[in-house]
Order: C-alpha cells, then structure tokens, then sequence
C-alpha cells in the first residue's frame, strides 16, 4: 500500500437542487471507489483528504492541473496500491449554483486530458493488466469518449427503429428522450430557480458531460490554468 484516500462528503440541502446533484454525484463517487478499492486500488485520491508514503512521492511539473490527482497515480503507476478508506472524511458545502459547478467540472475535464497525456504507462495493460483496466475505465473513458458516444447512441437509435426489431429500440429511444427531455425541464427549473430534483438530476449528469467536452476544447487551446480558481461555496 503507498497511498490512503479519504471519503469527500457533500452536506446535501433538502431544497437545493444544486447541492442534491453534488451530493449524489459525490455518493456515486464513493460506490465507484470502493469497489475500486476492492478490487485492486482508488484510480486517484481527492486532494481534500489523502495521505501517501513519503518515499513514494514524486513531484510534478509547476503546469500540473490536477495534482492530486497525479501524485497518487504516479505511486499507483509504481506498483503500490491506493486504499479507499470512508472512515477517514472531509465535509464541505455544495456549489453556490451550477454555473460555479460548471466551472469546476470543465476545469476537472482539462486536467484530465493533461493527465492522459502524462501518464501514458497506466495506458498498457501489459504492465498492470488490473489498475490500467480501472484507470482506462474509471477515468480515461469518462475524459475523452463518454459524451460523443452519448451523442452517437441518440443519433444510431434513431436510425435502427426499423421493423422486424423495431419494438425494443423504439423502446430505448423513448427512455433516452425522456431523459434528455427531464434534463432539459432541469435546465429550466435551475434558470427560474425551481426545486424538481426528479429533473435535475439528469440535468446534473448531462451538465458534466458537457464540461467534459469543454474541458478538452479548454485544453487543446491551452487555455486552462494550473492557477486554482476556487468555486463560491454555499
């Protein structure tokens, strides 16, 4: 073991819908580390609560955006495990509003794209077949493809409601369309600062894959900072 990684817990306002999404988000987090943990090792420690082995530290570049982030993965990238221990936890309020969670996520997104970039060993899984199966799955598909392929299984099922099999895709287009539809009321309700946590949930997901894509373009044009600009907190 080189590393711990702490549990980030969001204090959920009942009628904020901003703080809900957060929250749930946060929770789903969590699961998603554990089983990591279970399984081989956390793909990344939050920079709130984590603490590592000395000997196993190495620094990073000045230009790093996500340097937690980094720091752990470099010790994962070495052989050495990052437990997830939920007992040990950091609290703090949700965003003030989803326009300073947008500014976070997009900011998150770029971050990872440079992560990428700079941790190409976690990407052959000849070296460890387990943790670059976690990283690849965990965090490179969620930085890089999961939008566009959200955006290409709308379009492809659009295209297969045909007979003889039309029943079941029929079936999936109007799952997926109901939710992008709530998302769009979640839009709505946010705009006019209405509490429909049913709608904005899938506002809140769709909302993160948006940054992801903003992320990237940030990235790409060089203009993300590795100056931390903190979002307003409740």
């Amino acid at each position: 073991m080189g590393a711990v990684s702490g549990e980030k817990r969001v204090n959920i306002d009942d009628v904020d819908d901003a703080t809900a999404g957060e929250g749930f988000y946060w929770k789903y987090e969590s699961k998603l580390k554990t089983w990591d943990s279970e399984l081989y090792s956390v793909v990344g420690a939050a920079g709130e609560l984590f603490s590592i082995r000395t000997r196993l530290y190495e620094p990073v570049p000045a230009d790093t955006i996500l340097d937690d982030f980094m720091i752990s993965m470099l010790i994962a990238s070495k052989g050495s495990r990052i437990v997830y221990e939920p007992l040990a936890y950091a609290t703090e309020t949700g965003s003030e509003n989803v326009d300073e969670e947008l500014k976070r996520k997009i900011r998150i997104a770029a971050g990872g794209i440079q992560s990428i970039s700079r941790l190409p060993g976690l990407l052959n899984p000849f070296g460890n077949f387990v943790l670059s199966f976690q990283y690849i799955s965990h965090r490179v598909l969620r930085w890089t493809v999961t939008p566009f392929f959200m955006m290409l299984a709308l379009l492809l099922n659009l295209l297969i409601v045909v007979p003889p099999h039309a029943y079941i895709y029929t079936v999936l287009l109007v799952c997926q369309c109901a939710f992008y539809f709530l998302s769009l009321l979640g839009w709505v309700f946010e705009k006019r600062n209405l509490r429909v946590k049913a709608a904005f949930i899938p506002y809140y997901f769709c909302m993160m894959n948006y940054a992801v894509v903003a992320g990237i373009r940030r990235y790409m044009a060089g203009a993300q900072s590795a100056v931390w600009e903190k979002a307003k907190r409740k």
